[in-house]
């Protein structure tokens, strides 16, 4: 079986043969981004949207196979992306609660949202679209719920083809870390480029992020790494070998992606935050895309392992 021996791929240069063994994982788990805070609400009536909706679609991504639950929280009213503690209370709570395990990860990215006022004047900034607050504001519901994961993104980078800037300076993600290593969090480094790599392991090497380090690939972003299969091996060869990184791609690459993270040694996400279609023309849920992701696990020889097993893993703790 493909799991059970690594593939040599060679790709052939004007100047020589470059040649790269792939170890395709064995034991793999899955994410589910099941909501995320783009504007993906007004395209499918399967993005959550409420505390309890995305509870429900949590549980269904377990359910289905997935063993972590990337949380994003958003205006019950509105659908926008929320930083409200009181929506993540209601929505840990309800998991917490049901009768189906899955280790929740939150995000900590809200809160460093910058948007320019202009090519002119970028100063003031706008105030439509910018949200940014300290260190410790952007951790109060980490803070407050303690889940077993939570996100730090590892870098500064544009998004879109305007004037917003996700911000997050060396500073912000020493104080980040350094405060979900200090609470028993462990934090998924979220890289979207190669530097965010270099940057994190900084983190590790000043003892800001500790062992087992966990890192997502976070691939076909603009403007952060393409997702062709160079640019991911690149990526995904730039992680330790102690290191457990998981991969996503975004769109229609996104339905691909878990073989292309497989075959690199790593672990997969899927989920309505990347990718709200199954097909052409037919919307996804978020039950569905892990499915998906099972059977092409399963199908490549690996075994999906559940919450526990990644509990046992990456040394989490369990609330």
């Amino acid at each position: 079986m493909i799991a059970s021996r690594s593939v040599i791929l060679t790709i052939e240069f004007q100047l020589g043969t470059y040649v790269m063994t792939l170890s395709p994982t064995r034991d793999v788990f899955i994410t589910c981004a099941v909501t995320g805070a783009g504007d993906t609400v007004s395209r499918s009536h399967h993005v959550p949207v409420t505390p309890k909706q995305i509870a429900e679609a949590s549980v269904e991504a377990a359910k289905a196979g997935a063993a972590i639950a990337h949380i994003h929280v958003r205006d019950p009213e509105t659908g926008a992306p929320s930083r409200s503690p009181a929506l993540y209370r209601e929505v840990v709570d309800r998991i917490r609660s049901a009768d189906t395990d899955v280790i929740i990860n939150l995000t900590a990215g809200m809160g460093g949202d910058l948007v320019l006022g202009g090519v002119e004047t970028p100063l003031p900034p706008n105030a439509v679209g910018t949200d940014m607050v300290g260190a410790t504001e952007r951790m109060v519901h980490v803070t407050e719920l303690l889940p077993e994961i939570c996100t730090l993104d590892c870098g500064t980078m544009n998004f879109g083809l305007g004037d917003y800037v996700m911000t997050n300076t060396t500073a912000m993600l020493r104080a980040m870390g350094a405060k979900m290593t200090a609470l028993g969090v462990r934090p998924e480094i979220e890289a979207f480029d190669t530097g965010h790599l270099w940057f994190a392991k900084q983190l590790v090497e000043e003892g800001v992020i500790v062992d087992p380090v966990m890192v997502q690939l976070c691939m076909g972003i603009g403007w952060g790494a393409p997702d062709d299969l160079l640019t991911f091996l690149a990526m995904a060869n730039n992680v330790p070998k102690t290191w457990t990184f998981s991969a996503f791609s975004i769109g229609r690459n996104a339905r691909a992606f878990p073989a292309a993270a497989i075959l690199a040694g790593g672990n997969i996400r899927v989920g309505l935050e990347d990718c709200i279609w199954m097909s052409k023309g037919v919307l996804a849920t978020n039950g569905a895309l892990v499915e998906s992701a099972v059977t092409i696990a399963e199908n490549m020889g690996s075994r999906v392992i559940g919450p526990a097993e990644v509990r046992e893993k990456l040394k989490l703790i369990k609330r």
